[in-house]
């Protein structure tokens, strides 16, 4: 989400690039045809990207993976199920949902709760409580402690992240994703290509056209704000603890130019214009990362159907 599986992998000719081709035919010994890959690789491209309510149920899958992990090593665990699937919707650039805006505004409070339920998390309490000999245990056991392998993938944009994997987090991932390794490089060349292209949308002519519309409309609401962006920035320009009835009024007018904001995005199809033209600058980057794509929507669907005989969806 912020932060999608095959098989695992059993031959060499499995490599991530050919991860595609696993849904459709398996994996076995002998090498696809030229033919079979393209194939594959076409029927991949049409696949749609998960919904945030399906990355979600796959978070919940893997947390529950990770709980029933644990118990087995002799700890406890906590699945973290805070907020509804109303209130884990992700807010973007463009919120035009007017009715989630009328009971959320953009989700100030929704991210209070968040925080508190940071500041309370059960398994960082428990793992407090723990000896030195049993924390490392502990450590072990969730994440591989310091013996676990460090996977290493270079970003587009640059620079090179890391993520140690081992222990019950890895084998979450294992039964979800497939090869974590592979699920990692995957997941990082995808979900950083937004910086290659990001600059280009926001100029786009046809989108800041929408943009445009979307500001006009604001002002006749009575909101003179350029951008979505700054509409949300405005409503949080306010002092830190804040009283109950502070917080009431701020909440209160955050919520009427939340409103304003989905329904003038409503009326100029801002979010269509938008997806329409990510789309465009996403298809420029197919020549070098559509294999990554197609491989990441592969796996994301293949994580989805093992999710959903681990995790309830969320209500």
């Amino acid at each position: 989400m912020n932060r999608t599986a095959v098989p695992r992998l059993t031959a060499a000719v499995c490599a991530v690039t050919a991860v595609a081709s696993l849904a459709l035919t398996g994996c076995t010994a002998g090498a696809p045809t030229a033919r079979q890959t393209a194939t594959a690789a076409a029927a991949a491209s049409r696949l749609p990207d998960l919904t945030w309510a399906e990355g979600l149920r796959v978070s919940d899958a893997e947390q529950r993976l990770t709980a029933q992990c644990m118990r087995r090593h002799g700890f406890r665990f906590w699945e973290e199920r805070t907020l509804s699937l109303a209130e884990s919707r992700p807010v973007g650039y463009v919120q035009d949902d007017v009715v989630w805006a009328r009971e959320h505004g953009y989700g100030s409070r929704i991210m209070a709760k968040e925080d508190r339920a940071r500041l309370r998390n059960p398994n960082l309490a428990y793992r407090g409580t723990l000896s030195p000999a049993r924390r490392i245990a502990y450590d072990a056991a969730m994440d591989g402690g310091r013996e676990a392998a460090l996977l290493k993938s270079r970003a587009p944009s640059g620079g090179t992240i890391t993520k140690q994997s081992g222990g019950c987090a890895a084998e979450a991932e294992r039964k979800l994703y497939g090869d974590p390794a592979a699920w990692f490089r995957t997941d990082t060349t995808v979900s950083n290509l937004r910086p290659l292209y990001v600059d280009k949308l926001l100029r786009d002519r046809q989108f800041t056209a929408a943009v445009r519309a979307w500001s006009r409309c604001m002002g006749r609401a009575g909101h003179p704000y350029p951008d979505p962006d700054a509409a949300r920035q405005a409503t949080r320009d306010h002092a830190a603890g804040q009283s109950r009835a502070e917080e009431a009024r701020s909440f209160a007018a955050e919520t009427r130019i939340a409103v304003a904001d989905a329904t003038c995005a409503r009326t100029v199809s801002l979010r269509s214009v938008g997806e329409r033209r990510e789309a465009h600058y996403v298809g420029e980057l197919r020549g070098k990362y559509g294999a990554a794509l197609d491989t990441y929507r592969q796996i994301g669907r293949r994580a989805l159907a093992r999710a959903e005989r681990i995790a309830p969806a969320r209500t």
